[in-house]
């Protein structure tokens, strides 16, 4: 259970070696005992992150998950279940892909499609469920700015999140009479690995702040956040310029 401060005492982590995703059960667990489900496919990644929270005091469980896979995502959630109820369930797994190759070859956009929508809400609906039947929890879902509106230099990507976020966002409002509570994360340009040699976009980022802002939000019962924060001011002018003065920007 989730106690009075808002601290979880168990952690399901979709996407098992995302920096992102690391550094938010590492800033939840915040040196307390936690059992953690690190889901996702065998790597050295992946035993380097059992690893490192090992070693930070949390028990670490690992189940071979692959977003692509659609047909094993309900097992995947079954065997996080397995060892008790969890508390908190993190969807952090994604692709961001090449915009030019992703919109002009087919199976590269639809790779994307698959794993940072249909992959995510598989999950969602199955997370839906087993914490209906427990009567609380709490999922988070990184989804990104990128979703808000869609950018000539990543639109295939942001298509893929606007799909993500809107399908959690009324996920939000579906599981509020169960006592499962969904918290959205849109964060901007974040230093990681996927986005390594990338030009770092303005209000840049690192996991462990944006890890901070998401801890925050499950203590604080927070639906939506942006992170950084600023952003949210960002993307609300965004969303309202002119589609002629939009395409002009160097975005």
């Amino acid at each position: 259970m989730i106690d009075a401060l808002g601290n979880p005492k168990s952690v399901l982590l979709l996407g098992g070696t995302s920096d992102i995703g690391l550094a938010t059960v590492t800033a939840l667990a915040g040196g307390r005992p936690l059992r953690v489900v690190l889901a996702a496919r065998p790597s050295s990644r992946l035993d380097a992150a059992r690893a490192t929270l090992e070693d930070r005091g949390c028990t670490v469980e690992t189940v071979d998950f692959d977003a692509a896979v659609f047909d094993s995502h309900p097992d995947v959630i079954r065997k996080a279940w397995a060892g008790g109820d969890v508390d908190v369930a993190i969807v952090a797994f994604g692709l961001l892909g090449d915009n030019e190759q992703a919109w002009t070859d087919q199976s590269v956009a639809v790779e994307l499609a698959q794993v940072n929508y249909t992959a995510a809400v598989s999950v969602g609906v199955s997370l839906a469920e087993r914490m209906s039947e427990q009567g609380y929890g709490h999922i988070v879902a990184f989804s990104s700015v990128a979703g808000e509106r869609a950018r000539r230099s990543n639109f295939v990507y942001g298509s893929t999140k606007a799909g993500m976020d809107a399908f959690y966002s009324g996920l939000t409002e579906a599981l509020r009479p169960a006592g499962v509570r969904v918290t959205i994360v849109r964060p901007g340009f974040v230093h990681t690995k996927m986005t390594e040699g990338l030009k770092p976009a303005p209000l840049s980022t690192t996991p462990e702040a944006v890890a901070q802002i998401v801890v925050d939000a499950v203590r604080n019962r927070n639906e939506l956040v942006w992170a950084p924060a600023p952003y949210r001011f960002v993307m609300s002018a965004l969303r309202h310029l002119p589609r002629p003065v939009f395409r002009r920007l160097p975005i």
